[in-house]
């Protein structure tokens, strides 16, 4: 029999009774008694019989809160599985309707009552203070990590996709008062106050209630007595779900977001995630996050290739999902780290910055990518006590490399001396190299280390990059740069041979993004931008005499279509359980794919020709103006 929607009205439970209820199960146990009061107040509860439906989120959006008080609820995820065993079996205490709430999608759940149930239905204007606050937003990463996804559409957010509005900005010798009226009149909670050295510190109302409520700090005060003592950090680019996380281990109530070069972008807040789409990496950020052992850090990395196909086949665009990979390499590499190093408690975590180097450098890694890296040491120490650190570094990537992350042990890896050196060492090999590029590898090296990002430290713009910044000042090196840029030719004729024998595989790393790579890095250098994605770098220098606007849209279009072959067909290669490489089968191409791929470097070899032609005859210095 189908379900029908009738229920009847139960007599209104004793608000005191509703209240301790609500004590007793989160998010709503973190809210003070008063709140838990006020949300009683404005509830009602429901009967409803065995088979009755309570919710069906998916035809409308829900405005309401549901909570279970008595019996049982069953929970449907997903619009296509109403014919299927339900995600979720609820009990007392269990919540539901918040995602469509909170998102005003209509994104489910659907809701029906297994036997006879008591349902709290809570107005969501009030519901929604119980999911802005840390409490809430935990509960909400929580849910996430725990729940059955749905097979619909998914979706992923990067941090800066969740900033609603420019921060207030105040100065550390501003008063306490002033501050604290400022923020009432621009109803925000917090303000940034630069505290130097592109390091920001954060004042909250928690921290004003802290300080001069409990400790009697006057109001008169400078408002740098009253900062909030943990302020998590974000860079744009970075995953909304670790970012999420990050916040919540910390017990932060506000994420600092920053650009590369380390300047404010904006603030997240707990309730910014609660109204965000539902990010995708979350589950499997979190086990990683809380893996004991390298072994279980292995088994669960070894799943992200499996979610890859997931979001690939559920609509997800193929450059977020190579954002999603991205991301949880970020976070494989971080909990490598903290594994390793519990081994060695003679070498202090707070010692060294490490990089991601290449396209985990640029958040554009594929099954296929290396894990290149390098390390920042913060200042000098013994010999001895380096070759230690270095020795860690390779059991780190000895743990990336089981955990299906392979890296070169002849390239760039942090066990190296090459690439672990103090940060006063990396700053004079940048400036011999920014000066003599020709020398000890100094274009490789300029190369490898322009696309450096911190994963696992400090995050402020390292020091070796920092030098980088004034490639501009120096034409010679800029002209021996974009020479190096242009070495490695897209191979619109061999392309055109190798597509016709089908036979011969085609290189789709070597033979045509990488050129793409490499003019996107050296155009970011050239106009001083300190982005890192291909597609940011190539957008950052257009419209200039030797990158024009025209070009540079046709080189963004063929990097992406590129990138999204590459990673449908390596998807493809691991589920058929044969060897993931660049390597692409084109007696298995479509017509349609040859097709794509040779129009796609016929564009990539065009602008490398016209590059080298308008710096063969105008002076680098006129390369980055306006195009005439």
């Amino acid at each position: 029999m189908p379900p029908t929607d009738a229920r009847d009205v139960e007599p209104t439970i004793d608000t005191d009774d509703l209240a301790e209820f609500f004590g007793q199960h989160p998010p709503f146990d973190a809210l003070e008694p008063a709140a838990r009061t006020v949300l009683a107040s404005a509830s009602t509860v429901e009967r409803y019989a065995a088979g009755q439906l309570i919710l069906d989120a998916f035809q409308s959006p829900s405005v309401e809160v549901f909570v279970v008080y008595t019996g049982r609820v069953e929970l449907w995820n997903d619009s296509d599985r109403r014919s299927r065993d339900p995600d979720e079996l609820l009990s007392p205490g269990g919540v539901f309707g918040f995602s469509a709430m909170l998102s005003e999608r209509s994104i489910g759940p659907r809701a029906v009552a297994v036997d006879d149930a008591l349902v709290v239905r809570i107005a969501g204007e009030v519901a929604a203070t119980a999911f802005a606050s840390k409490s809430g937003a935990q509960f909400l990463a929580e849910s996430v990590a725990t729940s059955r996804r749905p097979s619909g559409l998914p979706s992923f957010s990067t941090v800066e996709q969740l900033i609603e509005s420019k921060p207030l900005v105040v100065q550390p010798d501003d008063r306490i008062a002033d501050v604290a009226r400022q923020m009432t009149e621009r109803g925000c909670g917090c303000a940034v106050v630069p505290l130097g050295e592109d390091t920001y510190g954060l004042v909250t109302d928690e921290s004003l209630r802290a300080r001069v409520i409990s400790d009697g700090v006057p109001t008169t005060a400078s408002v740098s007595e009253a900062l909030a003592t943990s302020v998590p950090i974000a860079l744009v680019g970075d995953s909304a779900g670790e970012a999420l996380l990050t916040m919540l281990e910390d017990d932060a109530d506000y994420v600092v977001v920053l650009d590369t070069a380390h300047r404010l972008c904006g603030v997240v807040s707990a309730r910014d995630f609660t109204l965000s789409p539902t990010t995708a990496d979350v589950p499997l950020h979190q086990q990683i996050r809380r893996s004991g052992t390298i072994d279980e850090l292995v088994e669960r990395s070894l799943r992200s290739p499996d979610l890859l196909v997931e979001l690939l086949s559920h609509g997800l665009a193929s450059g977020k999902v190579i954002a999603v990979y991205s991301a949880i390499i970020d976070t494989v590499v971080r909990r490598a780290i903290e594994l390793v190093f519990t081994g060695h408690a003679d070498l202090p975590l707070d010692e060294f910055t490490w990089l991601s180097l290449g396209s985990n450098g640029r958040r554009e890694s594929v099954l296929s990518s290396d894990v290149d890296s390098a390390v920042a040491f913060v200042g000098d120490a013994p010999p001895d006590l380096f070759d230690a650190y270095r020795a860690a570094f390779g059991e780190v990537h000895g743990a990336l490399a089981r955990a299906g992350l392979s890296s070169d042990s002849h390239g760039a890896t942090a066990p190296r001396a090459v690439f672990s050196r103090t940060n006063a060492q990396w700053r004079d090999a940048a400036k011999r190299w920014l000066a003599s590029p020709e020398q000890n590898q100094g274009a490789i090296m300029t190369s490898l280390l322009v696309d450096g990002r911190p994963v696992y430290g400090d995050h402020g713009l390292p020091a070796v990059t920092a030098v980088f910044a004034d490639v501009r000042n120096h034409p010679g090196t800029l002209s021996l740069l974009l020479k190096e840029s242009l070495s490695r030719r897209a191979r619109v004729r061999t392309t055109r041979d190798m597509l016709m024998r089908r036979s011969t595989p085609f290189d789709i790393k070597d033979q045509a993004l990488l050129p793409v790579v490499n003019i996107a890095r050296w155009a970011a250098l050239s106009v001083g931008s300190p982005v890192l994605s291909t597609v940011e770098r190539l957008r950052a220098a257009s419209g200039s005499e030797i990158l024009p606007d025209s070009q540079a849209r046709a080189a963004i279009e063929a990097f992406e279509v590129l990138q999204r072959l590459r990673l449908r067909y390596q998807l493809m290669q691991y589920q058929s359980g044969g060897r993931v490489s660049d390597k692409m089968p084109v007696g298995s191409m479509s017509a349609i794919d040859r097709s794509v791929i040779a129009q796609a470097v016929h564009e990539i070899n065009a602008l490398q020709r016209r590059m080298a032609n308008v710096s063969a005859y105008l002076p680098p210095e006129q390369w980055t103006g306006p195009q005439e």
